[in-house]
């Protein structure tokens, strides 16, 4: 048998790391637009969504206080069919950990580095990513209970630049639910509740390390409570400072919104602070989804998830070019295939499916008894 070294995670980093994990590629793309100028409004109500999502996964995972939900598999359907779910489970979760580097490529060479080929940019992050997980699970959970408060600063200082810039007008957010109810509730519960509150499936692997349990489902509730409001504000900076048609159009929006600040033609282009906000999140939601990934080896080939980590990150860096063709191309993906096809068997019917067995099993063994 492996003899897997325990790893530690207190309450305090996994806050930091639900709420990197959830603005991630979230704020670089921007979410909820189909709601149009109620997005905020949509993000809100998807935040309960998500809210109830990680509530679910924590009684489901916390049923089995040390296991990671590869484990429960086994413990549901044995070892030989836990293969071949895990296997596809792996191949989900390294596939959106080289969106989400596509999505922070995409970024930098679009917008910041012009000239910098995306192959660069990919290789760089996927080396790092790989690097931190080699180093651990608990070396990343530090650097982001580092950097978060900086994120918290940074946003503050992006809401006070524009209202004091006179770039935004409020009244670019009526009509609120102009078009009734319905576009919101569709929005969050077709939309949101898929990406990004539905991925926090990832964190199905990060429970079994942490230090205290008793207190993790207020904590993971508290997160996604906070990465919610942060998304709603983000969403409202940038309807009132674009309005709704420019939103949509944008490739980046949250950068296009802080390109608005100009304060007495002195204090302008704080792309640095926006570039900062989204390459944490991207970060710390990549290397989530490689460690979910790697875990997922881990379990079926029973060697440290680390012989795997710098391998897997060359993987992920070659297919997040590959992908897609364009930028383009990698949205639509994005909107009109992942979702469907990928994040609502995986994230929703799948582990119900789990849970129901789950019941079933300790009924089972109750009676047995």
């Amino acid at each position: 048998m492996m003899k897997v070294k325990k790893e530690n995670i207190s309450l305090s980093q996994l806050l930091t790391l639900l709420i990197n994990f959830l603005l991630g590629s979230a704020i670089v793309v921007g979410i909820g637009s189909n709601a149009k100028n109620d997005a905020w409004l949509a993000i809100a109500l998807g935040g309960l969504i998500g809210i109830g999502i990680i509530s679910a996964y924590h009684f489901f995972i916390l049923r089995f206080p040390d296991k990671n939900i590869f484990q429960v598999f086994e413990f549901c359907i044995g070892r030989k069919v836990t293969i071949v779910i895990t296997f596809i489970y792996i191949v989900y979760f390294l596939y959106i950990s080289a969106r989400v580097t596509r999505d922070f490529g995409e970024l930098m060479v679009t917008a910041i580095l012009p000239n910098t080929p995306i192959e660069v940019m990919s290789i760089s992050l996927c080396l790092l990513m790989g690097y931190i997980l080699y180093l651990g699970i608990e070396v990343l959970a530090r650097t982001s209970e580092i950097f978060t408060p900086y994120l918290f600063v940074f946003f503050i200082l992006l809401t006070i630049f524009l209202f004091a810039s006179g770039s935004t007008e409020v009244n670019q957010i009526q009509p609120i639910l102009g078009e009734g109810i319905m576009p919101v509730i569709k929005t969050a519960f077709l939309d949101l509740s898929l990406f990004p509150f539905g991925e926090v499936i990832a964190f199905s692997v990060i429970y079994a390390s942490l230090t205290n349990k008793k207190y993790s489902l207020r904590v993971s509730i508290i997160g996604v409570g906070v990465a919610t409001i942060l998304l709603v504000v983000s969403s409202f900076l940038m309807i009132v400072t674009l309005g709704v048609d420019s939103v949509q159009r944008s490739n980046f929006p949250l950068l296009s919104t802080a390109r608005a600040v100009s304060i007495g033609e002195f204090l302008e282009r704080i792309d640095a602070i926006v570039v900062f906000i989204i390459m944490l999140g991207v970060f710390i939601k990549g290397s989530l989804f490689m460690y979910a990934g790697l875990k997922g080896l881990e379990f079926i080939f029973k060697l440290s998830y680390r012989y795997f980590a710098l391998p897997v990150s060359m993987i992920i860096s070659l297919f997040s070019v590959l992908v897609s063709v364009d930028f383009a191309d990698h949205i639509q993906e994005g909107i009109k295939v992942v979702p469907y096809y990928l994040h609502l068997p995986l994230q929703h019917i799948v582990p119900f499916i789990l849970f129901l067995l789950v019941l079933w099993r300790q009924q089972k063994g109750k009676s047995e008894n």
